[in-house]
């Protein structure tokens, strides 16, 4: 579990250490914005990591959730379902497969690394690329029976894998498109480039200490909100 109770409270509202970029930060981000979970929101600069990341997790990785009693969720999905466990008007826990999730996480994870950062693994793409695309072959089974991976309405396996095949299509955009996936590239078009998915990708500045508390989901007044300050330790 990735359930650690040594970061101070932060107050009022939970504080989410986040990447724009990384598919466990952007899955998070998502179930945030399902449940309607409002949380101060620092972007951390993979090169220059904040102190009170450090301090509330060992892994130093994003995303990292505290909570205001100081207990800290420090894997993406344990995130996605403590905040879906306490508010889920869309019903998304009821729409996930473990399977599913265990296989993205796993072995598609695994070749995705090695296909897109070559250098990085010694790796040839080409092979790796081809382990993600017959890994695709159970998703593209399941979109040509139903709208989305559980049933007809977008739920937590959705959530969970989006990123991770969006990143995977971005390798090579062509490439991806040629391949005879015709469900999964209208699932994946359809939720990248749908409300919810905007505002999870909300740009925004690295955090610095002493900068302003920033609230997410963002909106005009997101900067300017009255809410409990959180110095970079973790207290209020």
């Amino acid at each position: 579990m990735g359930l650690n109770g040594g970061a101070a409270s932060t107050g009022c509202r939970p504080l989410l250490y986040s990447f724009r970029r990384c598919p466990y930060a952007i899955r998070a981000r998502l179930a945030l914005l399902a449940s309607g979970t409002v949380c101060i929101i620092r972007e951390v600069k993979l090169s220059a990591k904040p102190a009170g990341l450090l301090a509330a997790s060992p892994k130093a990785t994003v995303p990292v959730l505290v909570l205001p009693d100081g207990s800290v969720l420090d894997e993406s999905l344990d995130i996605m379902r403590t905040v879906l466990a306490r508010h889920d008007p869309a019903g998304w826990l009821d729409r996930t497969d473990s399977n599913l999730i265990d296989a993205n996480d796993g072995p598609f994870k695994h070749h995705l690394d090695r296909a897109k950062y070559p250098e990085r693994h010694d790796s040839d793409p080409d092979t790796h690329r081809a382990a993600c695309l017959q890994l695709l072959r159970p998703l593209e089974e399941r979109l040509s029976v139903t709208r989305f991976l559980c049933g007809d309405a977008m739920g937590f396996a959705d959530a969970a894998i989006l990123p991770f095949v969006r990143q995977f299509a971005a390798i090579d955009c062509g490439w991806f498109d040629a391949r005879s996936l015709p469900k999964t590239r209208h699932w994946l078009d359809g939720l990248v480039n749908s409300d919810l998915f905007d505002a999870a990708m909300v740009r925004l500045p690295p955090w610095r200490d002493g900068d302003p508390d920033t609230l997410f989901p963002i909106t005009k007044d997101s900067s300017a909100a009255p809410v409990c300050q959180v110095d970079d330790s973790g207290r209020r």
